[in-house]
């Protein structure tokens, strides 16, 4: 029998064969995937993370997880982080040791985080718009190039942020919010981002307010006046909803903005020196921490590393399992076609040829199962950068 043969008898018993040789190619196929896209999916992650905490020098917080405050500021998660005031953010900035760009990062609008700020972090992000311009007061709000495409918004349209409970008891009442401008696409999380004023942020949380002047209010919306003349309102009158030229006047904080909240600060010092002595300044501080992003992500990937290894090392164990099934299932195919081995013999079969069906199939399984696991690694390596950029 010529190979010719060997090749037409291996592919007919495979096709007959359809369900075990799809299981043995699938077995295979995942002993050599798991332990390679584990690593290049840690890589991927590590990468993008990585890239982000080193173009952000130095970030300021309530004292508390250094790791969560470092991902509300550089990928505004972890919305319910202790908070500092405003005033916390612009010491620094009066110690003349470097900038801070205050984040607060705790709203939505739909799926996507609403994160108040002001233009130095459009300066400090070298944002270029694709629409419009930056906002320039309360109730405007320039959108990432994700939220725009998802949602299919344009500059001019509105977007309404999200109540934190389904009933407010607080009174305080989504805010419509007008696009300004849409932002060119970065590849980081402030694709999916809607950027507003900070006061814009503290009206959403009910801080700020704006309603009808006491003294254009009509008897009915009247509660009382005192003897000195001054007008309260009774509940009838409802707090404006949405900011525009017409109403802004009428938007009033009660207290100091200064003592108003934030979630973080992006420091950035004036240099190295001017470094060392912003971090030796909040050292001892108990209710501010001063931490160094890259730091943060060098002891976050410690971990997943260590917890990679473990993980692969189970993997290899396991696939190594799984061989050895795979080498005993083709022994025992090789008994259980004894019959048919038998009735080759008796048609002029060698035993080598018999051997070399066997081999046949295993090395068709192994070929099979390493293109196919390649594939994947292809299509992990191409989808991995997509989906890390849209989901973190």
């Amino acid at each position: 029998m010529n190979r010719a043969g060997l090749l037409h008898l291996g592919l007919r018993y495979l096709a007959g064969n359809r369900a075990k040789t799809s299981l043995l190619v699938a077995a295979f196929t995942l002993v050599w995937l798991l332990p390679s896209a584990i690593g290049i999916l840690v890589g991927k992650v590590e990468t993008h993370l990585r890239s982000r905490a080193m173009d952000t020098p130095l970030v300021l917080g309530s004292a508390g997880s250094a790791l969560e405050l470092t991902f509300n500021a550089l990928h505004f998660t972890k919305p319910e982080i202790a908070t500092l005031t405003y005033r916390d953010a612009l010491d620094v900035s009066e110690t003349g040791l470097g900038e801070a760009i205050p984040v607060y990062a705790r709203f939505t609008a739909g799926d996507n985080r609403i994160v108040g700020t002001t233009f130095d972090y459009f300066r400090f992000r070298d944002f270029s718009f694709q629409e419009g311009r930056a906002f320039l007061r309360m109730g405007e709000c320039v959108i990432g190039s994700a939220v725009a495409t998802a949602n299919g918004i344009r500059e001019g349209d509105a977007i309404i942020s999200s109540p934190e409970t389904l009933f407010d008891l607080a009174g305080v009442y989504p805010l419509r919010m007008t696009v300004c401008g849409i932002l060119d696409p970065t590849g980081t999380p402030d694709d999916d981002a809607v950027f507003v004023d900070l006061k814009t942020t503290w009206v959403i949380e009910g801080l700020g307010h704006g309603h009808k002047k006491a003294a254009e209010a009509t008897e009915e919306e009247r509660l009382t006046t005192d003897e000195g003349g001054v007008v309260r309102l009774n509940a009838s009158v409802l707090e404006y909803n949405e900011i525009t030229p017409e109403t802004i006047d009428s938007f009033h904080f009660h207290g100091e903005p200064e003592d108003n909240p934030i979630t973080a600060a992006i420091v950035i010092p004036a240099g190295v020196k001017e470094q060392a002595l912003l971090k030796g300044r909040y050292t001892s501080s108990k209710s501010l921490q001063l931490v160094t992003p890259t730091e943060e992500m060098d002891e976050l990937f410690a971990t997943v590393f260590s917890v990679q290894r473990a993980v692969i090392w189970m993997l290899i164990i396991v696939g190594g399992a799984t061989l050895a099934l795979g080498a005993l299932t083709f022994m025992l195919s090789y008994r259980l076609r004894h019959r048919e081995f038998v009735s080759l013999r008796h048609l002029g079969a060698s035993p080598g040829m018999l051997r070399g069906l066997i081999a046949f199939e295993a090395v068709f399984v192994l070929a099979a199962s390493l293109l196919l696991s390649g594939g994947l690694l292809l299509l992990i390596e191409w989808i991995a950068p997509i989906m890390i950029e849209r989901y973190w």
